[in-house]
């Protein structure tokens, strides 16, 4: 049954339990997500923006993307242009995309919280509107119009005042239309003709072209990921989302042809992408390699899809459904599918996922485009610590606290035992004097 799947399609093929400890520890760590080299080579693109501004951002889009820009910034009219131009019924969906992610995004909008802890004691934090930030839109194999909307709608149900977006020019000097047109859709203020590790050091810095911005969001590829991680020193970043990722828990219920699909969707994204399915069940296992080997072949984009499951896939099993969850734990995927008899069940029992597809027609590629979910999801395992963009990411909380005089000199006793704990006795001797003028 084993001879069904070529191996070199897959980086790992065989049964969970098996794999050995270098094996998994590679799927953990998503080997090439962050290498020395685009580490060092993103460094030095960073450096260059700081120093040179918008003539090395002219110089990168001579380089990396075969055009000579006049201006970085793209003119409203030709945003316009973008959007009138576009046919029907794609800009049909992105209106019905943008109508559903503002639906989501302003169900529960960040909102001021007050907690009296204790008589005349107010603690409070309150939601600000960043002033300015940054959204980055991959165009390199793909245009991706869904992630302007998916980065400009929660930013402007969020109140914040200037959106910029950043996306990388095609011949014409300009992104492509279609992500001009979602760039109006979203309400995005000013756009600009960059991409990779320059754009992303252009907002984060500034330069004579590009303002400066309070925190950048948006996918993109391994030097984007890596410029953002670099420069949130200086500037906040969502999380250093990179190469997708998808992993399927699945059982004998599940559609193989449907697993498939899947796994060919997120595998076309890029060749970096890391692409897991775990089975319950062994022959299914095979079946479902064997539907991919079906249809990469008739998939517009095969070459990227067999390189991303040559370096990154693994079509494993296991007889666990405890050892299968377990694992997704430790993976934590950008994309967890769970395509199992019983999908609602495992739910309660799922940690560590950017976004969790309960059941097998809970497709991802719906979560991609127009679900209203968003779809700009930690990578690289990160989802143990970082969430979904959303209107949060788009928000500071000025904390604030509120002391009647009498609950001062209350305060003041304990107070002034912490402080002078701690050796401070300036602390304990400012709590003290609110008992002396109370």
């Amino acid at each position: 049954m084993s001879q069904t799947i070529e191996r070199t399609r897959w980086k790992y093929t065989g049964s969970l339990a098996e794999l050995s400890g270098s094996e998994r520890t590679s799927l953990l760590r998503r080997n090439g997500a962050r290498s020395a080299l685009v580490s060092e080579q993103t460094e030095e693109i960073v450096r260059r923006v700081r120093l040179d501004g918008d003539r090395a951002l002219r110089e990168m889009a001579r380089a990396y993307d075969g055009v000579s820009l006049d201006s970085l910034e793209v003119p409203r009219a030709a945003r316009l242009r973008a959007l009138a131009g576009i046919d029907r019924t794609l800009r049909g969906a992105l209106e019905r995309a943008a109508r559903n992610i503002e639906m989501v995004h302003s169900a529960d909008p960040p909102r001021t919280l007050e907690v009296e802890t204790e008589p005349g004691v107010i603690v409070g934090r309150r939601p600000d509107p960043l002033q300015r930030v940054g959204i980055y839109s991959p165009g390199g194999r793909a245009a991706y119009a869904s992630s302007v909307l998916m980065g400009g709608i929660p930013a402007r149900v969020a109140g914040v005042s200037e959106i910029l977006l950043c996306s990388p020019p095609q011949g014409n000097g300009y992104p492509a239309p279609v992500v001009l047109a979602a760039c109006e859709i979203a309400a995005v203020d000013r756009v600009f003709s960059l991409g990779g590790a320059g754009a992303i050091a252009a907002m984060a810095y500034g330069t004579e072209s590009v303002p400066r911005v309070d925190r950048i969001v948006g996918p993109g590829n391994a030097y984007v990921a890596e410029a953002k991680l670099q420069v949130s020193r200086d500037v906040g970043i969502d999380s250093p989302a990179g190469p997708s990722e998808l992993l399927v828990l699945c059982d004998a219920s599940c559609d193989v042809r449907t697993i498939a699909r899947e796994v060919i969707a997120q595998a076309e994204h890029d060749a970096n992408a890391c692409i897991v399915v775990v089975c319950l069940d062994e022959e299914t296992t095979f079946s479902i390699g064997a539907a991919i080997e079906q249809s990469v072949p008739d998939a517009s984009r095969a070459d990227v899809i067999r390189e991303a499951l040559e370096q990154n896939g693994a079509l494993l099993w296991t007889n666990s459904i405890g050892d299968a969850i377990e694992f997704s734990k430790e993976f934590a995927p950008e994309h967890l599918l769970l395509a199992l008899e019983d999908a609602e069940g495992v739910v309660p029992d799922i940690r560590n996922a950017g976004c969790v597809f309960v059941g097998e027609q809970s497709s991802v590629v719906f979560g991609d485009y127009i679900t209203g979910g968003n779809h700009v999801l930690p990578t690289g395992g990160l989802a143990r610590s970082y969430s979904g963009l959303g209107t949060l990411d788009f928000v500071r909380w000025t904390s604030y606290q509120r002391v009647t005089r009498a609950a001062a000199q209350r305060l003041a006793p304990d107070t002034a035992i912490l402080a002078t704990a701690e050796g401070l006795p300036s602390h304990a001797a400012a709590a003290l004097g609110w008992n002396i003028q109370c």
